[in-house]
């Protein structure tokens, strides 16, 4: 048996990894390996800040987007319909998927920083178009255009960041997205204080900020991972590793190109796998079938609880109860700052508590808000109750139902299975953000005091799923969460599963054993 790996020769019922197995595990042992090394030098740069910030304004764009339409319904062509209106309101979300379907294959064919270039000038287009308008039709046109946009930045940005932070920054960053999409949405209330009749001023703001980022375009650089990718030798990728990193010297260069080198040849194999045969592998396997449909009952649950309801017609919804609000505008622009503020605690919450524990409080907390809210509507409480319990319902949002559902796919699976799950969730999520858009401006009309009942009903079934069946991901690797399933499913019958064999491929248990003897070695 010389002639067999370490694990076909304690697994020799197994049969023999490939060679692309090989390579693969080669890649992710010199990515982690080369993770740990600390090198003296500057990991938060000048360039690295300045290509974030430039970044960051597309992600502040989608914010300003989705809470853009909330104030000015009265004063933006007075005698448009109802019905109308929530079209407008809900054609952002018909765009999104498109964008966040073509995402991933421009930022592979034009690269990181073109495919941003595009979708900035998409930005521009659709913001001219609303500014201009004529009439709602081609506001609806402008917001559609915007959706692509949009969808676009949910692919690019991420990917973007994620390539140019040093490791120690990538959460960091990766937070900054979230906070830039919620001042976004808050800038867009603030504004309409001011502006909320001057519609055509609060739409300019899209193009202006496009403006801002063409100017300072020249700060976003190429990634070095795709520069790297397309040429292992390429002296552009080089020079800007050299700035963003702030490499004194040739060998620390060269060090995070091997780090590069290593994490491309890993996304490549994860990328290029056929995204139908991945997702019939997950829905023909009990377990990654389990987990694929925990995950999309949270992305449905995200917008089925109502919160875009609330991002997209707080004033509407304000100004259908009579004296529920002395001025609907400032109410809105405290519902922003809440967003905001519960955004900041959501970073340091997650971090201490496990993911289902903050499903459970954000689910119960935004049931208990719409309940009081109702009640409020109806007359048992005063209408500052009413108030209090819709920021508690933002609060709770934010805190939760806001970022887990995204977070806790790239826990549950396989990077294997990742991006066919992420893709499956994007549609999802969309596709449900613009019925909920659709639908609330009628759910007002008919269901009056009980228009946030349906969403208390959806979050009352949420909290007992997450109760009941959801995983904790926090702190576990998927084959250990798999191995979980099984002991907590133990008296159920799954067919062609067998316990005793454990989830990981041959591939992970040989990349596994090599860890172990690289530390044993330490």
């Amino acid at each position: 048996m010389s002639g067999l790996s370490l694990v076909e020769q304690e697994h020799g019922m197994r049969e023999p990894i490939s060679e692309k197995d090989r390579e693969l595990n080669s890649s992710y042992t010199s990515l982690l390996l080369l993770d740990e090394l600390d090198m003296d030098q500057a990991l938060l740069t000048k360039p690295l800040i300045l290509a974030t910030v430039v970044a960051c304004i597309s992600q502040f764009l989608v914010g300003y987007n989705t809470g853009v339409m909330n104030s000015p319904e009265k004063n933006v062509f007075e005698y448009h319909g109802a019905n109308v209106w929530a079209v407008a309101v809900s054609a952002f979300a018909v765009g999104a998927p498109f964008g966040a379907g073509l995402g991933g294959n421009l930022a592979d064919s034009l690269g990181r920083r073109r495919a941003l270039l595009l979708e900035t000038w998409l930005f521009l287009l659709g913001g001219l178009i609303q500014t201009c308008a004529l009439d709602m039709y081609s506001i609806i046109v402008g917001r559609v255009i915007i959706g692509v946009a949009s969808g676009l930045v949910s692919v690019l940005v991420p990917i973007y960041l994620g390539e140019l932070a040093p490791p120690t920054l990538r959460g960091a960053l990766g937070t900054l997205t979230q906070f830039s999409f919620v001042i976004g949405v808050l800038s867009s209330y603030l504004i309409a204080l001011p502006c909320a009749s001057l519609w055509r001023v609060m739409f300019a703001v899209t193009p202006f900020m496009c403006v801002i980022q063409l100017a300072a375009f020249s700060f976003l650089v190429e990634s070095p991972m795709w520069l790297l990718g397309r040429d292992h030798k390429s002296k552009r990728a080089r020079f800007i590793i050299k700035k963003l990193r702030g490499c004194q010297h040739d060998h620390e260069v060269e060090t995070e190109v091997k780090l590069y080198i290593s994490a491309g040849k890993a996304q490549s194999f994860e990328e290029h796998s056929n995204k139908q045969s991945v997702l019939l592998e997950m829905l023909n396997n009990d377990k990654l079938r389990f987990l694929l449909t925990s995950s999309l009952i949270l992305q449905i649950s995200q917008q089925f609880c109502g919160i875009n309801a609330v991002f997209y017609y707080s004033t509407l919804f304000l100004e259908s109860y009579k004296g529920l609000a002395d001025n609907s505008l400032i109410s809105t622009a405290t519902i922003g700052a809440i967003n905001v503020i519960a955004t900041m605690f959501a970073v340091i919450l997650m971090d201490i508590y496990g993911r289902r524990t903050l499903i459970l409080w954000s689910s119960g907390g935004m049931f208990l808000s719409c309940v009081f809210i109702v009640l409020s509507l109806l007359g048992y409480f005063s209408n500052s109750i009413t108030l209090l319990a819709i920021n508690a319902y933002v609060f709770f949002f934010a805190i939760g139902l806001g970022p887990i559902p995204w977070l806790i796919i790239a826990e549950m699976f396989d990077a294997k299975y990742v991006p066919t799950a992420m893709s499956v969730a994007f549609q999802l999520n969309w596709a449900c953000n613009f019925a909920v858009g659709l639908a609330f401006p009628y759910m007002i009309k008919h269901l009056q005091e009980f228009s946030f009942g349906p969403f208390a009903v959806v979050l009352l079934l949420t909290f007992f799923f997450a109760m009941c069946y959801l995983p904790e991901t926090q702190g576990s690797s998927p084959e250990e969460l798999m191995e979980t399933l099984v002991k907590k499913n133990s008296s159920k019958v799954y067919h062609n599963l067998n316990k005793e064999e454990p989830y990981a491929s041959t591939m992970d248990i040989e990349w596994r054993m090599a860890m172990e003897q690289v530390k044993e070695e330490e």
